[in-house]
């Protein structure tokens, strides 16, 4: 399913499109008409979108139960009743500049603030000049561990998902456009941004394959879905489906670009329990000893950085955890006070 961007107001023709000087005024109604005839039933619109990832995703389950010989992946997605949809937002660095800007002037700052827009454009302005031209620089190896290390410009950090599946659809790409910022001198103009291309030519998502010991760049065709194995279809399936280790890398010299993607988190139930008998200690601590095989070896640096920001699966599970417990101590080990990516 796509998603596709209003057509511009009949109001709005082509004359007035096509003339050298922009009436704001105009602008703004026909900004104010898109989103009144647009927007209105956005919200059904991501539940329609988000009904079909569930149902893609209750599909992938049944299949998995079929080939592992069980029907508990798609039971624990039934008994579950709901899923979490989220717009994802990936702040550009102009984001950030002006996020920051306003939280250090406050109200006090406002009219320092509004002095200071027009050199926020030129400043925005000559980073846009410089991202023109450049994509084909910017590209990346997509198993080049060394040109792209874990800690290494990233929208996200390492981790993985705790549900059973992640369904994303395909992310696109947001650049500021200045002509009429700049002219308003108003930095939060209406439609101040154009979608682009993939400087990079795939998805930003990055996954590590424990096999190889590499890490990968996801290419995905812009219509398509994206779908990833998480640590509780990993536990369900007594590890015969494996959670995907993966990162959002951002594009080197692209600063202010964002990303947008629109995510489904499949889980089980929060009552539901996990029982790992049958999920060995062997293969619990098999991730992590194979981290410790690779310490020594110069082929392989990844895997002893991965310990330092990745909590363990046997740190955070324990027979009989129900699956509120085991996510409560999973975003603890991660993300709490001590976590490992508390200050990351």
């Amino acid at each position: 399913m796509n998603l596709q961007y209003a057509k511009a107001p009949e109001s709005l023709t082509k004359s007035d499109r096509l003339h050298s000087e922009v009436d704001p005024q105009r602008v703004k109604e026909a900004s104010a008409e898109c989103y009144d005839r647009e927007f209105k039933n956005l919200g059904s619109t991501f539940k329609e979108l988000g009904f079909c990832m569930m149902e893609l995703g209750l599909c992938l389950a049944r299949i998995c139960d079929k080939a592992i010989g069980s029907n508990e992946l798609e039971q624990s997605l039934l008994e579950s009743c709901a899923a979490k949809g989220r717009l994802i937002h990936y702040h550009s660095g102009l984001d950030s500049f002006l996020l920051n800007e306003a939280e250090k002037t406050g109200e006090r700052g406002k009219r320092k603030a509004n002095n200071n827009m027009r050199d926020r454009g030129h400043r925005v302005m000559n980073v846009h000049k410089s991202l023109q031209g450049s994509s084909e620089s910017n590209s990346i190896a997509c198993d080049d561990n060394n040109s792209v290390g874990i800690h290494s410009n990233l929208w996200q950090q390492w981790h993985y998902d705790y549900g059973i599946f992640t369904v994303l659809t395909a992310p696109f790409y947001l650049l500021p456009s200045y002509s009429y910022t700049l002219k308003t001198e108003d930095v939060f103009a209406d439609s101040c941004c154009d979608e682009f291309p993939s400087p990079t030519g795939h998805s930003c998502l990055q996954i590590y394959d424990p096999n190889k010991k590499r890490v990968f760049m996801v290419k995905a065709p812009a219509d398509s879905f994206i779908i990833q194995v998480g640590e509780s279809a990993d536990i369900i399936s007594k590890g015969k489906l494996r959670a995907t280790l993966h990162a959002v890398h951002r594009p080197v010299k692209f600063e202010n670009l964002s990303r947008e993607t629109f995510v489904v988190f499949l889980q089980p139930a929060w009552t539901k329990t996990f029982w790992t008998a049958d999920y060995s200690h062997a293969k619990l601590m098999k991730e992590h000893d194979d981290d410790q095989e690779q310490v020594g070896e110069d082929r392989d640096k990844l895997s002893c950085e991965f310990q330092k920001i990745i909590p363990p699966l046997s740190s955070r599970l324990k027979d009989g955890m129900t699956f509120a417990e085991f996510s409560r101590e999973t975003t603890k080990q991660y993300y709490g006070g001590s976590g490992l990516q508390s200050n990351k």
